[in-house]
């Protein structure tokens, strides 16, 4: 958009337009770097979220130019990260709910030359319905065994070229192509967001939910064995402490040969012993 011009597209007005008030209609504003995504991954979120997430893909100028404009707390901060293609999602949830949504929505994509296998990749027996040809070069290029069976290629036996974590080459990656594999798992995730005024990094989003829900457990175990120990009665401890409590009672009742229907076998078996031991000790003696 050039300073000089009084008028612009249509278009250009339009998602100008948009971007004054989204951010004035959500609380949250969070931003994707598009270099980093595929296409074909945001058309999945896009249907799984419509119903609380707004997503504007739109040009860098344009975004810029009408952020900057805006009297919002943090929103400038923004407008200096707009650079190269993005996506802007406006939301009322927050950016880390936001973030673990996305993360939990991976899916599996057709690998490119260079990419870095999700998983083993196990290339089935079967008619893979390929004409004979240079095909047949790349299949054995790539360690998958073949045969020639009713004018088409079949692979011989399942086969695993790459395992977890190792690249595909390209000749690889267009073969699990023309099968139908698709190997990479690919999600997304907020490169900045801004809420209430405050501006998140990509780093400080990321929330590893599996090692928290451990470490709350802990937490929660500890507390409970710490307030069992310090008798501080809880609906959650009172079992524990009660038959902790009842236990010391027996051990103090046998200790000292106090008997109670609970503790009378125990007190009396202790007593024999006691009694045997010193009968011994009496049968034993010689005076000096």
């Amino acid at each position: 958009m050039h300073e000089n011009r009084t008028t612009y597209p249509k278009r250009k007005a339009q998602m100008y337009q948009q971007l004054q008030e989204l951010p004035k209609k959500y609380k949250v504003l969070a931003l994707i770097k598009m270099n980093k995504v595929r296409s074909t991954q945001i058309l999945p979120l896009r249907k799984i979220l419509k119903d609380d997430v707004e997503f504007v893909s739109i040009k860098d100028k344009v975004a810029k130019k009408a952020l900057e404009s805006l009297d919002v707390p943090g929103i400038k901060e923004i407008a200096g990260d707009l650079t190269g293609q993005c996506m802007f999602m406006f939301t009322n949830i927050s950016p880390f709910k936001l973030n673990v949504l996305l993360a939990k929505n991976k899916i599996m994509m057709a690998a490119r030359g260079g990419d870095i296998a999700s998983i083993d990749i196990v290339v089935p027996a079967k008619n893979t319905g390929i004409a004979p040809g240079p095909m047949l070069t790349e299949f054995k290029e790539a360690g998958i065994p073949t045969k020639i069976d009713q004018g088409t290629i079949w692979i011989a036996k399942d086969s695993t070229p790459v395992l977890k974590g190792e690249a595909i080459n390209e000749k690889l990656a267009s073969i699990l192509g023309k099968l139908d594999i698709k190997p990479v798992e690919a999600g997304i995730s907020l490169f900045t967001a801004l809420e209430d005024g405050l501006k998140y990094a990509e780093q400080e989003m990321i929330i590893d939910v599996e090692k928290i829900r451990e470490e709350f457990s802990q937490a929660h175990q500890e507390a409970v064995s710490l307030s069992i120990e310090a008798a501080y009665i809880t609906p959650e401890n009172i079992s524990q402490i009660l038959s902790k409590a009842a236990q010391s009672a027996r051990s103090v009742s046998i200790e000292s040969g106090y008997m109670t229907d609970e503790t009378k076998e125990q007190t009396l078996q202790k007593a024999d012993s006691q009694a045997r031991a010193l009968a011994g000790q009496a049968k034993d003696y010689t005076p000096s």
